[in-house]
């Protein structure tokens, strides 16, 4: 007789990093007396951070990021456990997810661990009392430190917040791979078609659009990028993927996938350029990528021609297909389970040295956006080898002095 499966047993499996600081914190509990509140994508991986963090000595609360990406037997799983309180379930309204995220603020947690801004904003704009007595926070996506970064420009912010998706343990290895893979295993999935062959528009091209970009080419497609920024745009354009501003790829592209943490990237105009039978997803936080009103307003009748996909039928005759929503293809689809553990397994380990860092090491840093130090992200990247058993070198005492002495004495030069 088979036993019944913690849902949380898979990605505990591919989560070594996260095992590993349970094991070297679960006796001394260096968090005990702090409440942890964590917004986040509540699937079976970020189960492992909210499991790592109580069981370092935090009583933690949690609430969803994103109200479709909730995965219900991991919610139940972890509210079972006392000392880890729920404020989400299975299937909840935009209106249930933005009133629970209200209701975890109310219980007044000490340190937040964010993804999208989500706890941060809302303590400074709607609990201010919660928010000034705030420890510290940490964020783990480009678009909520743009709000983070917004904050502390306009001088709100009450307290300092780790940009944990600028350390490169985040944005080489979360962004590039997590994103690239994810986005299309899950747009693959959801409309069962095939990604080689196609002309593929990757709107974006930051770490990733660029994962996304390279992954797809990998795949057979024949990429696309569109960008507002001239760098980036020169980048692709070195990488070997076509560059084009959206009105001229609209016009050739299939499939269409945003990862800009912008709004309105693809709109009427585009839409009215497009070919018969394309397919439009989103892989930002924010479900504003794509202007779905826009699309709506100029469809005449829509369909469900299969689950995960909804198709727009324009007056001429011509049909566009969006993927979950508009909203994170990777993690909102019907059969969406977000990045791959592995890759999670780092970003949700700089999240745990984020707050360990600020809870125990430096308390004294004062309100505002700081990179996460070198040393956690070099921590994190060292433990990650191990799991790997991988060995690397060491700098002998001649190449240490020769990096530190700008002479370079005994050069040939």
């Amino acid at each position: 007789m088979s036993q019944e499966t913690d849902p949380l047993t898979w990605a505990r499996d591919y989560c070594p990093i996260l095992r590993s600081f349970q094991d070297e914190y679960g006796d001394e509990e260096p968090l005990a007396g702090h409440t942890v509140a964590v917004a986040t994508h509540l699937e079976a991986k970020s189960g492992i951070l909210i499991e790592t963090l109580h069981e370092a000595g935090a009583d933690v609360l949690f609430a969803p990021s994103e109200p479709q990406s909730t995965h219900g037997d991991v919610v139940e799983a972890l509210d079972a456990i006392d000392g880890v309180t729920a404020f989400a379930w299975e299937g909840m309204s935009d209106e249930e997810f933005d009133a629970q995220q209200h209701e975890l603020l109310e219980n007044e947690p000490d340190f937040i661990l964010d993804d999208g801004c989500e706890l941060i904003s809302k303590a400074h704009a709607d609990h201010p009392d919660v928010a000034a007595n705030v420890i510290g926070g940490g964020e783990q996506t480009t678009a909520g430190i743009t709000r983070v970064e917004a904050m502390e420009e306009e001088g709100v912010l009450e307290f300092p917040v780790y940009t944990v998706n600028d350390t490169p343990m985040k944005h080489f290895f979360d962004n590039v791979h997590g994103t690239g893979e994810s986005a299309l295993t899950n747009i693959a999935i959801t409309s069962n078609t095939i990604i080689s062959g196609k002309d593929v528009v990757v709107a974006g091209y930051g770490y990733c659009g660029r994962g996304i970009a390279r992954k797809a080419r990998g795949m057979g497609a024949q990429t696309i990028v569109t960008e507002v920024d001239p760098r980036k745009a020169l980048e692709a354009h070195m990488d070997g993927h076509r560059v084009m501003s959206m009105a001229e790829a609209a016009e050739v592209g299939d499939l269409f996938i945003t990862t800009t943490g912008n709004r309105d990237v693809i709109r009427e105009e585009h839409f009215e350029a497009m070919a018969d039978g394309v397919q439009l997803a989103n892989a930002g936080h924010f479900d504003v990528e794509i202007d779905v009103d826009a699309l709506e307003s100029l469809a005449s009748d829509t369909s469900t021609p299969k689950e995960g996909v909804t198709r727009y039928h324009l007056p001429d005759g011509r049909d566009i297909n969006l993927l979950a929503d508009g909203r994170l293809v990777n993690l909102t689809g019907p059969y969406s389970q977000g990045h791959p553990a592995e890759v999670i397994d780092t970003t949700h380990s700089m999240m745990f040295v984020a707050a360990y860092d600020l809870i125990v090491e430096n308390r004294d840093l004062t309100p505002g956006a700081y990179a996460i130090p070198d040393r956690l992200d070099r921590e994190v990247a060292e433990r990650k080898l191990e799991t790997l058993d991988v060995s690397i070198d060491e700098m002998i005492e001649s190449q240490r002095e020769y990096a530190t002495d700008w002479r370079h004495e005994g050069s040939s030069f």
